[in-house]
């Protein structure tokens, strides 16, 4: 699409007008009065590209040059008028016009022929000039939706990232405050999985398999602080390496599961799958629901919900929500 303009430029010089031009007795002109003719053919030709590179765009870039873009018209109309004025010849009566009247007697078939290569080269030039810009609003158009969405993606990045540290130190916290034997070493975890916030945030994706190990990380970290009543389940199953997703994308759901999910003093089972096959990533997370209302929940799975609509818009599936006694979210992407 990008290149159709161009194409159309080079037809039209090279086979339209041409074509155009022969349809008249260029020849017997051309004989007679060479430099006119090669005169008004390039100034139809300089005409084209004027309207094409000028004309027209002044028309799409404000008031301003939409007023120059007019006068470009107007001039163009005043010098073919000029063009059309001068006198090559007075044709002699012929016995064919006896008892005939012409439509306009005094306007002579160059005239015509100069008319008419004018409208011919207005109205392509003027085509092509208007599908030029069409393409270049629409690309423009593209441009500032794909920046918006960016920035978009960028804002729910922006929120995800305090969520997910405020729990996770509130879990550290909770290992001190215990004087667990764990506390330091995962302290050292959070360390990693903090530098990897840092590397993953200057870039827009990141190989899937690192996005996994810092689930199992994160994982790690949140088992530490439970006791027996809470058991975990994770099964992660990754057969291509080179595929790539935006970071954390799927940690806040699994952070929803520790922070909704378990309970010191009831039984509860934590189910997290991250499986991919075939370029599809299915990614399952189950955990109890526990009548307990807090500020602010689920906001970060909203954010996620978000993201994922703006990142692959068409190309995933998501459910999420109560299932019995269950909160279980299920999110399909298609990577490849």
């Amino acid at each position: 699409m990008r290149n159709i303009p161009l194409y159309i430029d080079i037809v039209f010089c090279t086979i339209v007008f041409p074509m155009m031009v022969v349809i008249f007795p260029v020849e017997r002109w051309f004989h007679n009065f060479p430099g006119y003719v090669i005169s008004v053919g390039i100034w139809f030709y300089l005409l084209y590209a004027v309207n094409r590179w000028a004309t027209v765009p002044y028309l799409f870039k404000g008031k301003r040059k939409a007023t120059l873009a007019l006068a470009f018209i107007l001039l163009s109309i005043a010098v073919t008028y000029i063009f059309s004025q001068v006198t090559l010849y007075t044709p002699k009566p012929s016995i064919h016009d006896i008892g005939i009247d012409r439509l306009f007697p005094n306007i002579q078939q160059y005239q015509q022929a100069i008319w008419s290569l004018f409208m011919v080269t207005e109205t392509f030039s003027f085509a092509v000039g208007l599908l030029t810009q069409t393409n270049v609003q629409r690309a423009h158009r593209r441009a500032v939706e794909a920046e918006r969405d960016k920035a978009e993606i960028e804002l729910y990045k922006a929120q995800i990232k305090p969520h997910f540290m405020f729990n996770t130190l509130n879990s550290l916290y909770g290992l001190f405050l215990t004087d667990n034997p764990n506390a330091l070493p995962s302290l050292e975890r959070f360390i990693s999985m903090m530098r990897y916030i840092h590397t993953s945030s200057t870039r827009d994706i990141v190989p899937l398999r690192e996005e996994a190990d810092y689930i199992r990380q994160y994982v790690a970290i949140q088992t530490l602080r439970l006791n027996e009543m809470t058991e975990i389940f994770i099964d992660i199953d990754i057969s291509d390496d080179s595929l790539m997703v935006p970071p954390m994308l799927l940690v806040t759901f699994v952070e929803n599961c520790f922070k909704h999910g378990v309970s010191p003093v009831e039984h509860c089972i934590i189910s997290i799958s991250l499986k991919e096959h075939g370029g599809t990533l299915s990614f399952n997370t189950s955990n109890r629901i526990f009548p307990v209302k807090r500020i602010g929940e689920h906001i970060g799975i909203e954010n996620c919900r978000k993201r994922l609509g703006q990142l692959f818009p068409g190309r995933h599936t998501i459910s999420v929500g109560p299932e019995g006694d269950l909160f279980k979210v299920a999110l399909n992407i298609h990577l490849s």
